[in-house]
This record gives structure tokens, C-alpha cells and sequence, in this order.
């Protein structure tokens, strides 16, 4: 099997240079911010830090297919690199420091594409977490200085801890009875939202998260740190992977709880 340490090792350079585009228009007063169709915002710099992230990758890996948020797939084969160069733009373009650069590489095989490498950069906040297929999950300043991520061991959903981005998605979604069900099961609710939430399962701190509708930039680099540091990470509807457009992530034991409640109930 491939150790995927040197797609790891690039894609920690790769989530450099995006993290010195980023940082350095953080707060900035003249940012440029646009609205897309889909009304979602983008700043020059989610264009400029994937700009980056995808010439870097054409000089170190030109064989490889590109698929990031602004500027759609390039390239075709059996190995694609997943970028969102900003998760979490509308905080980003607030000030709000709970935004981070995700990075996947996804490999063909069974069932489709697959993350085998993925790393999730928040410069704001000062932190870094990343995993490879078969080689764990880690948190810290570089590969070098770094802690091993677990999943914590909560087995009941009155001990639990259950993190979200938002009411309005499940609401139109018809799930809301199911998720406003589930905070009254759990031990603790927040709204941390984007990333965050996934890395903090992935590190035993939440035990449980979901959200209602991401597209597969949003998922592919949280996806393998959950599953490397223990987790499970599927759809709502129980798909492994981020292939379903939407995300249910736990410590595995609660699982099944989690998508009791936030499945379509027929």
C-alpha cells in the first residue's frame, strides 16, 4: 500500500503558501468580496490562495487532477487533489478567525474517489491538523511537533457533546424535529460550524457532528482525519465517505444515534 508521506509532506507546503495569501488579507480594509450565483461569498482571497495551491501543484505534481471551489476540476486520472482554499468565507470576511484551508488528495478505487491524504490549516487560530491513510491523525505545528489524534469514548448521547453550524439547512431539509430531538438527547450542544467541529471529533473534544448540505471540497481533507483518528464520517444517509453532500461525523460508538435522528424519517 502507498505510505502517501510525500503527498502529505507537499500538502503541508501547499497549506503554507495559502496560509501567508490568507493571513496577510485577513481584516484587510480594502478586501475585495463578491457574491457567486449560488450567493455565497468569495474574497480575492479564496481566488488567490487556491491560484497559489494550484500552481504548486502543477509544477510538483502535473499528472494529477485538480478540483477546487473557484475555479472547478482541471485534469483527469486516478489521483484528484480536493481544494477549498477558504472554509468559512463569511467569517473570514467578518473577522471572524474560524476559518481554515482544506487540502485533500483522493485516490480512485472501490466505491469512487477516496481521501488518502488530507490537511485542514487554520492560521488564525493558530492550528494545523492532518492525517494520511494508514498513518493516523496529528495535530501541531508541523510534522515534526505534533500530537496523535483520538476520538474520545462516549457511548451514551446524554454524555454527549454535539456540534453544528446552523438551524436554517435542517429546517428546509425537514429534518429539524429529528435534530432539535437530538439536543434534547445530548449532554451539550454548539454551534462552532464549518471545519472546526470535525477536528474537534477527530481530537475527543465533540463526540458528534453534522451538517444538513456541503459540497465535497467542504468534506474530502475532514473526512480521513476523523476516520485516521478513529472516527466514522459518512452521509446522513450512511454512506462512508464525503460523497453524499451532506456529513454525519462521531466517534463511532454514537453513530447509529447520530443517523437515527437526522435521517429523513419516512
Amino acid at each position: 500500500m502507498p505510505d502517501y508521506l510525500d503527498d502529505l509532506r507537499l500538502a503541508h507546503v501547499l497549506a503554507d503558501a495559502a496560509d501567508a495569501a490568507t493571513t496577510a488579507r485577513f481584516k484587510a480594509l480594502d478586501l475585495k468580496v463578491e457574491t457567486k450565483p449560488d450567493m455565497t461569498p468569495v474574497s480575492e482571497a479564496d481566488k488567490a490562495a487556491e491560484e497559489i495551491i494550484r500552481g504548486q501543484l502543477q509544477r510538483a505534481r502535473p499528472r494529477d487532477a485538480i478540483l477546487g471551489e473557484e475555479y472547478g476540476v482541471e485534469g483527469t486520472g486516478p489521483r484528484r487533489w480536493v481544494v477549498d482554499p477558504i472554509d468559512g468565507t463569511k467569517n473570514y470576511v467578518r473577522g471572524v478567525p474560524v476559518w481554515a484551508t482544506l487540502i485533500a488528495l483522493m485516490e480512485a478505487g472501490e466505491g469512487g474517489y477516496q481521501p488518502v491524504v488530507g490537511v485542514v490549516s487554520a492560521p488564525a487560530l493558530g492550528r494545523r491538523w492532518w492525517a494520511a491513510k494508514g498513518h493516523g491523525a496529528y495535530s501541531g505545528r508541523s510534522l515534526s511537533s505534533a500530537t496523535r489524534l483520538h476520538v474520545s469514548r462516549v457511548a451514551d448521547l446524554a454524555d454527549a457533546s454535539f456540534a453544528y453550524s446552523s438551524l436554517s439547512g435542517w429546517e428546509e431539509q425537514g429534518r429539524l424535529d429529528g435534530f432539535l430531538d437530538l439536543t434534547r438527547r445530548v449532554w451539550r450542544t454548539r454551534a462552532y460550524g464549518d471545519f472546526w467541529p470535525y477536528m474537534m471529533v477527530a481530537e475527543g473534544a465533540v463526540d458528534l457532528c453534522a451538517e444538513p448540505e456541503l459540497s465535497l471540497w467542504d468534506m474530502a481533507a475532514t473526512a480521513i482525519v476523523v476516520t485516521e483518528a478513529g472516527g466514522t464520517f459518512t452521509g446522513l444517509d450512511g454512506r462512508p465517505g464525503p460523497h453524499s453532500g451532506n456529513a454525519a461525523a462521531s466517534n463511532g460508538l454514537l453513530h447509529d444515534a447520530l443517523l437515527d435522528h437526522l435521517h429523513p424519517r419516512g
